[in-house]
């Protein structure tokens, strides 16, 4: 390191000088940071403020040479860094990411108004999570669920490390994540599932197609039903990806969640509905209407099979008024019925090939909920005069 990058001096400006005069101007301390960057700070005015500077570059000037400088951060507002990890950042996410992450940063200004963002705290965390817990809930009556709270926080969380290597933070806030309440998995139990395929005869939509919504549903359920794929990836599904002939279907990195392409085998039931949905359009499960439809049409197809699950969120008083949605399957239970009825009979890696998870964690918490579902009850020790078989016979008196 040169000298000069080792050196603080004080001066005042001279045009500020030439202006007001030596007893008005200001004083400033000037120094150059190890990189070559020229700062300064200004002091006040007067012989306090010449004192005062001529300290500040006594105290720069020492971190200088014992290599203990701490660059100076650049001081910035939060919704201006909102608006530079906008464009630098989630313009590069898929447009359902980036929705979700702005949505989270909105909620977090919405809640505590932070100014700059060198003024966020484990304080002001705190705030959000009491005030956002108070928020409305998408049910009459709820109130937003920890799970909700978890994912803002993660999302501001994310942000905050952004800038943390943008250097305009030296640190992210410490702060506790709300505890969500672990619920047993629900998933399409084949018998439902039986009864949901065979009442796909009342589906009126998709039309103006050259198959009947009938084989179209029965073809998505089945597929969704034996490869676990998320309803994204099969609606975004092309006729070029797919080879029924060899049997293996192509999911795209712009479809997944994973962003990568992955080769697939299909299984021959899913090939022989697959035949039937074969079709001149280039999507294999084309969906003209509105994505909503897509979800009523599912539960007037449940609510035809007699499917009517009781609400495990019933009693709760964050939970609000129970909906028809509250007692029917999503369209992601199906990939829970795929990783939970297949956990027990295929190894960790196999599952985790097939659903497509980056991470091994994420496949073990399938696989244990297959375990909760299967417990070992039988193999429980009972005492020999417990056992049918083993009673002794009543004393007759």
């Amino acid at each position: 390191m040169s000298r000069q990058f080792k050196s603080a001096w004080v001066r005042q400006c001279p045009r500020q000088v030439a202006n007001v005069g030596v007893d008005k101007a200001k004083w400033y301390v000037h120094w150059k940071e190890p990189d070559g960057r020229r700062r300064c700070k200004s002091c006040g005015k007067g012989r306090t403020g010449k004192r005062d500077a001529e300290r500040a570059a006594e105290r720069v000037r020492a971190q200088l040479v014992t290599a203990t400088y701490k660059k100076a951060q650049v001081e910035i507002g939060w919704k201006d860094f909102c608006r530079r990890y906008d464009e630098k950042v989630l313009a590069n996410l898929q447009p359902s990411s980036r929705s979700a992450i702005i949505d989270s940063l909105k909620q977090f200004t919405k809640h505590v108004r932070p100014l700059r963002l060198s003024s966020i705290t484990a304080e002001t965390f705190a705030d959000f999570i009491a005030k956002r817990r108070n928020d409305r809930g998408r049910k009459p009556g709820s109130r937003v669920s920890p799970a909700t709270v978890n994912k803002d926080l993660r999302h501001v969380k994310g942000a905050l490390r952004m800038a943390v290597d943008w250097e305009y933070l030296d640190k992210v806030p410490r702060f506790k994540m709300l505890r969500e309440p672990q619920k047993l998995p629900k998933y399409v139990a084949p018998d439902h599932f039986a009864a949901i395929y065979e009442a796909c005869d009342v589906a009126t939509l998709p039309g103006d197609l050259t198959v009947s919504p009938a084989d179209w549903w029965r073809g998505l359920i089945v597929m969704a039903q034996m490869t676990g794929w998320r309803i994204g990836e099969l609606l975004a599904l092309r006729w070029s990806d797919v080879d029924l002939d060899a049997g293996f279907a192509i999911t795209r990195h712009r479809d997944n969640k994973g962003h990568r392409d992955d080769k697939v085998p299909l299984h021959e039931v899913v090939v022989d509905h697959l035949q039937a949905v074969k079709s001149f359009s280039e999507m294999v499960f084309p969906w003209p209407p509105h994505r909503r439809t897509l979800d009523s049409q599912f539960g007037r197809i449940q609510d035809a099979a007699g499917i009517h699950l009781p609400c495990p969120d019933a009693g709760d008083p964050d939970h609000g008024e129970c909906t028809p949605a509250c007692h029917r399957y999503s369209f992601h239970d199906e990939r829970r019925a795929f990783a939970t009825l297949n956990a027990e009979h295929m190894t960790r890696e196999a599952l985790q090939k097939l659903m497509r998870h980056r991470s091994p964690d994420t496949t073990d918490r399938y696989i244990n909920m297959a375990r909760q579902l299967n417990p070992a009850v039988g193999k429980l020790h009972a005492p020999s005069v417990l056992r049918k078989a083993e009673c002794l016979p009543l004393r007759s008196w």
